[in-house]
């Protein structure tokens, strides 16, 4: 979709969770209402319009996969986040539609947008 962004498949990400290569993190992209009908578990939100107010809460060194309902925003997000030093960053090929489809489950996002309330 965009050049040098690494995908993830929905199979590997559900992998990934039962069995962690490294730590890492799920960051959803989509609007919060989205977020709110339902989320990859653990997921933290975090729409992709405020992505650049808390990237002081995203190390440089974290491993993030991000997702959005069909993986373009996550792409864009991955994108800038690339730009701006990070190297470790993985959008969810298909997004949430490829999630669920996989019938992978579907949880509540975490309580809070990522830096807010002392979330990370």
């Amino acid at each position: 979709m965009f050049l040098n962004v690494k995908e993830i498949e929905a199979a590997e990400l559900a992998r990934w969770m039962e069995a962690p290569p490294q730590p890492f993190r799920i960051i959803d992209v989509r609007e919060m209402g989205e977020i709110a009908a339902g989320t990859i578990p653990g997921a933290e939100p975090m729409p992709l319009a405020t992505v650049p107010l808390h990237m002081q809460h995203l190390p440089r060194d974290a491993t993030m996969v991000v997702v959005c309902r069909s993986g373009a925003r996550s792409a864009q997000a991955c994108a800038y986040l690339q730009q701006q030093g990070y190297e470790k960053v993985f959008n969810l090929r298909g997004g949430m539609f490829a999630w669920a489809g996989a019938g992978q489950p579907i949880g509540l996002p975490n309580k809070s947008v990522v830096g807010v309330s002392g979330n990370r």
